[in-house]
């Protein structure tokens, strides 16, 4: 169901999250420690951050911030901390969502079982994959194998509308249309060039038969 890290110092509110997320068929990990748990988040690879502010070391605004250079996974703060300045920062740093101690037990699973669901829909939109390659729409990026190439704007618009239309056949004015918004004094050719530039690319990455040039109707992938 998912990776739930706790970032608590309070044992008994540790102790009752970690029961509680197990019964609810979460994986569960708490953090011992708090000098390290950035390290502790790059290790176990959380699919979401319950943190508190009052920790020992840094408080909780300053460790999202940390968490925020290196990761997106959601982050919910559960604090004791309830003034409506509190929230702002917390959000402002990074956060998620914001839950005031004492929380109520329902409303508390229902938030965390929609953050979740709201980050693994944002990890499918920044990735697509297809036949083994990657097409990275917040680096722009192709990648195979091991191996990476950078799009530029235009031809990482033409790679999602491929990827999103895989197995179907993809029409030169529908590509236009999309890429261009019916701008009807673009030259047909300009969309020929980026095509054969990609192509290049992917074969530099092994893949150069991605790319099916249907004739007279227009490209599959």
């Amino acid at each position: 169901m998912g990776k739930i890290l706790i970032i608590e110092d309070e044992d008994l509110i540790r102790e009752e999250l970690e029961i509680l997320l197990s019964n609810e068929g979460y994986r569960v990990e708490s953090a011992a420690e708090f000098h390290h748990v950035t390290d502790l988040v790059k290790s176990f690879c959380p699919d979401l951050i319950l943190l508190d502010i009052n920790l020992p070391d840094r408080d909780g605004y300053r460790l999202c911030a940390d968490i925020r250079s290196f990761t997106d996974t959601p982050i919910m703060f559960i604090t004791g901390r309830d003034t409506s300045m509190d929230e702002l920062y917390a959000l402002t740093v990074g956060g998620d969502d914001y839950v005031s101690k004492p929380y109520n037990v329902p409303i508390l699973l229902a938030r965390i079982r929609l953050l979740l669901k709201r980050g693994k829909a944002g990890e499918q939109t920044e990735r697509l994959e297809y036949k083994g390659i990657r097409l990275n729409l917040v680096s722009g990026t192709l990648s195979f194998k091991g191996q990476e190439t950078e799009l530029t704007k235009t031809e990482l618009k033409i790679m999602y509308y491929l990827f999103s239309h895989t197995g179907e056949i993809v029409s030169r004015m529908d590509l236009v249309e999309f890429l261009w918004d019916n701008q009807i004094h673009i030259d047909d050719n300009t969309l020929s060039v980026n095509i054969m530039r990609i192509r290049e690319k992917l074969s530099g990455l092994g893949a150069e038969n991605l790319i099916q040039t249907k004739r007279g109707m227009g490209y599959k992938i």
